[in-house]
């Protein structure tokens, strides 16, 4: 009997998988910024790092979000080794980035634009794997707090370290270290004066016993990390390792792993410390201000992680935008399908430049007290607006590809669900806004900071000078609590305008003219008629 064949219809008309991406030779907003920033001099590192990232590690991350971490609480035996088991593509994609130098190179290469370099290759890696980033900007923004004290120098050196050790073994039979945190608690969350965790000295000095718990206890599986704990003295910080220094295991319990909206490569836990050791940092009573540093630079690793993960979604709409035909055109080629691509690009563009502007501002401020007042303020004020426009960013790149958009096979429903969490962790907008405010009344440098970036763009734009004027006279006035969301928006919206039309960004006039003037819309796509959708488009050309 002759076997029948059956076709019931032709494949076409679909656009081909997308990627391999070269994130960094496709991205001119963020090539710009570097130069202009002062970290021309790693670009060949950093050209690198963006074809593995939008190659081999965008594959990598696809087995390590399908193979979510495990609590392994205990061995065969009835051991307890509270241990989490990865997917060994996890291991190989924090290996690429700690040898990039995702992790250290600020440290251990600290010359001049370091800092907007590491930046860099922490934007570019987050396009390609958001949840290994966790442990990254961790042990990344530890270091300069773990050289506040001489004993942890060994532990400072191995965090900077161009080498990733993934085994449950002791710092010293290790030549690099990953860091963590734990700050939060159950009681009191982002309020951590709130905090319960006993820290009981031993005969050592700086040594401690410590006897609590922690609500949120991110990539547990870090060699050590830093918390915060109430000493007789107050609360303080403190160096926690996995193992003792006598080379037994810590009495750190793992009670379970989150069970997250997304970041599913990445594990988050709830733990118990039952007399765990630890070693002081800093003096009893002044664990907030030991830790702020740390703190301060896992915002900005919150920004530039915003910031790719837009540039993400753009790439994955602009493919299938430039390859699906709808009514006899391609959706590039539609003129309202235009204006929400060239909208999205204008937003990924300033999101791009602010987070930038800030590293180069850290970059700087050991030697420069006006970018140090800079980058005090507008982390805080970036952290919020960044991250507060993604999710709806990444939801509008997915309504570009339509139905197939929420299909698992592509990559939009891991953005959507990775989207929301910069805007909450290291503090949630709410945080955000109270420190600006905060900022602003206890260091009066913070606003003649901001007032130095705003008037060097005066005289540029005509809408943007009419938004200054009306800018200077609120941060003058000041805000409530009650007001403090419009007011940092406001005070976002002006750095991000005065940042692009001092870099003379081509797309400058309108970016002013779509998110200052007084046609603008609050939905993407509806931009002011003035507004060049084909130069935003062109500026993304071949980002596809």
């Amino acid at each position: 009997m002759a076997e029948t064949t059956f076709q019931t219809h032709e494949v076409f008309n679909q656009p081909p998988p997308p990627g391999p991406f070269d994130l960094w030779k496709d991205d001119a907003a963020l090539r710009a910024a570097v130069a202009r920033e002062g970290g021309a001099a790693f670009s060949a590192s950093l050209a690198a790092y963006g074809a593995l990232a939008g190659d081999a590690l965008l594959r990598l991350a696809d087995e390590a979000h399908r193979d979510r971490p495990r609590l392994q609480a205990f061995d065969a035996y009835g051991r307890r080794i509270d241990r989490v088991a990865f997917n060994a593509a996890y291991h190989e994609v924090m290996g690429a980035a700690i040898a990039h130098g995702v992790a250290g190179l600020s440290w251990a290469q600290p010359q001049p634009g370091a800092h907007v370099a590491r930046a860099a290759l922490s934007y570019l890696h987050y396009q390609a794997e958001p949840g290994s980033s966790c442990p990254l900007t961790m042990t990344h923004a530890a270091v300069p707090v773990l050289r506040q004290a001489p004993a942890l120098r060994e532990w400072a050196d191995k965090a900077c370290a161009f080498c990733y050790d993934g085994r449950d073994v002791p710092m010293a039979d290790k030549r690099g270290v990953t860091l963590g945190m734990g700050m939060t608690e159950k009681q009191g969350g982002s309020d951590v004066r709130a905090n319960t965790t006993r820290a009981t000295p031993l005969g050592a000095e700086g040594e401690y016993a410590l006897v609590g718990h922690k609500w949120f206890f991110s990539a547990p599986m870090s060699d050590a990390f830093l918390v915060l704990a109430q000493a007789p003295g107050g609360l303080s910080c403190f160096l926690l390792p996995r193992w003792r220094p006598d080379g037994t295991r810590n009495a750190l319990r793992l009670m379970r792993l989150k069970d997250k909206l997304g970041d599913w490569s990445n594990a988050s836990s709830e733990v118990e410390f039952d007399g765990a050791w630890a070693h002081r940092i800093g003096d009893e009573g002044r664990g907030v201000a030991t830790i702020l540093e740390m703190v301060m630079l896992t915002r900005l690793d919150c920004m530039l992680g915003s910031a790719g993960l837009m540039r993400m979604a753009l790439r994955q709409a602009l493919h299938h935008a430039g390859h699906r035909r709808v009514f006899g055109k391609r959706l590039l080629e539609q003129p309202l399908m235009r204006r929400v691509l060239a909208d999205l690009v204008l937003e990924s563009e300033a999101a791009t430049a602010l987070s930038l502007r800030v590293a180069g501002a850290v970059d700087r401020a050991p030697h420069d007290p006006g970018e140090a007042a800079l980058a005090r303020i507008a982390t805080a004020i970036g952290k919020y607006w960044i991250c507060k426009r993604t999710p709806g960013f990444v939801n509008e790149a997915q309504e570009c590809l339509g139905g197939i958009g929420y299909i698992e096979e592509t990559l939009l429903p891991r953005l959507v669900r990775q989207a929301p969490l910069n805007s909450i962790w290291e503090g949630s907008g709410n945080i955000q806004c109270l420190d600006v405010l905060r900022a602003l009344a206890r260091e009066p440098e913070t606003g003649a900071a901001l007032r130095a970036q705003w008037q060097a763009a005066a005289g540029m734009d005509a809408q943007f000078d009419a938004a200054l004027q009306a800018g200077m006279a609120m941060l003058e006035a000041g805000s409530d609590e009650a007001g403090a969301r419009a007011f940092v928006e406001r005070l976002a919206l002006l750095l991000q305008g005065a940042i692009l039309l001092r870099a003379q960004h081509p797309l400058a006039r309108d970016w002013c003219s779509a998110r200052l003037g007084p046609m603008r819309g609050a939905g993407y796509g509806s931009l002011p008629a003035a507004v060049d959708a084909d130069a935003a488009l062109a500026r993304v050309a071949g980002a596809d």
